[in-house]
């Protein structure tokens, strides 16, 4: 019986001391989690213009499910451009970010009128997450992840599930 409250008051010490040694997480800045509202911000401008302060000028920026790579203001600027062409009525919603040490993520949802990526003059919303990496307050690179299938399903290209 002595064993077992030896060993218990061990545990409950361990327990008390050991969060103590963990490694301490730097909180996010404030600068880093306004990336992400500035980000979706940006978006919701529908001006390439007002996208390009939001990043680097050297910017990685990838749209995966359509395999497009923009290096630089210049190539994403135009992709921009394209995006707000193919969805004019584009709009962003910030579901949750999580941005520390200069990484993080952007949940967002995106809705809008196919207009040229399908042509098909149908609405769709899609949920999606972006990885960034944050550099001086701007994002320095993204990676866009969504599926595609359902901008698909939704604009009729795909039969519906």
């Amino acid at each position: 019986m002595n064993l077992k409250r030896v060993l218990a008051a061990a545990i409950l010490t361990a327990m008390v001391l050991a969060p103590a040694a963990w490694p301490k997480v730097k909180p996010t800045s404030d600068r880093d989690a306004a990336v992400a509202e500035k980000w979706i911000a940006a978006w919701n401008s529908h001006d390439p213009d007002k996208m390009l302060p939001v990043f680097t000028d050297d910017v990685f920026y990838e749209d995966v499910a359509y395999g497009e790579v923009s290096h630089g203001h210049a190539e994403f600027r135009k992709f921009a451009a394209d995006e707000f062409e193919a969805v004019p009525d584009l709009e962003l919603k910030l579901v949750r970010a999580s941005v520390h040490n200069g990484h993080g993520t952007i949940e967002w949802s995106f809705s809008g009128t196919d207009k040229g990526i399908y042509k098909t003059g149908k609405k769709f919303t899609v949920r999606g997450v972006s990885v960034i990496d944050v550099r001086d307050g701007k994002i320095a690179r993204s990676l866009d992840f969504y599926d595609s299938g359902t901008i698909m399903r939704q604009v009729g290209v795909l039969p519906a599930q």
